[in-house]
């Protein structure tokens, strides 16, 4: 049986972590952390900042994004490292996610219903 690649990917980031405290223990707490607790937020929030981050570097990449420059950029996107860029934020979301116990099933569960409510609002004139 196929895994789903949700799955694989959580997975591939849990082994990841699990390796990084080895080197390095001192790079991720104990988890699952509780969410409620300071530390367990400032870190969530590092993490979440990291993402933020990567997600800055993709978004270089994006030469014509503005809409009152009349001149587009014609060089080619290198799209493998924008692709790069997402996934390095990908992963520190991941890690944000796996640290407070979220697993790929808890992920797409969520998804499942907010894409259900944003669609509910999209038929609804929202």
């Amino acid at each position: 049986m196929t895994k789903c690649r949700l799955q694989d990917q959580f997975s591939k980031r849990l082994s990841f972590i699990k390796e990084m405290k080895k080197v390095h223990p001192q790079s991720y707490p104990d988890f699952p952390v509780d969410i409620s607790e300071k530390s367990s937020q400032q870190f969530c929030r590092d993490l979440a900042l990291r993402g933020v981050e990567e997600m800055f570097e993709a978004l270089q990449h994006l030469k014509n994004w503005k809409p009152h420059r009349l001149t587009e950029i014609r060089d080619e996107i290198d799209k493998e490292e924008f692709l790069e860029e997402i996934v390095d934020a990908l992963n520190y979301f991941y890690s944000m996610l796996i640290v407070v116990g979220v697993d790929a099933n808890d992920l797409h569960e969520a998804y499942l219903k907010k894409d259900a409510k944003i669609r509910e609002r999209l038929k609804n004139g929202y």
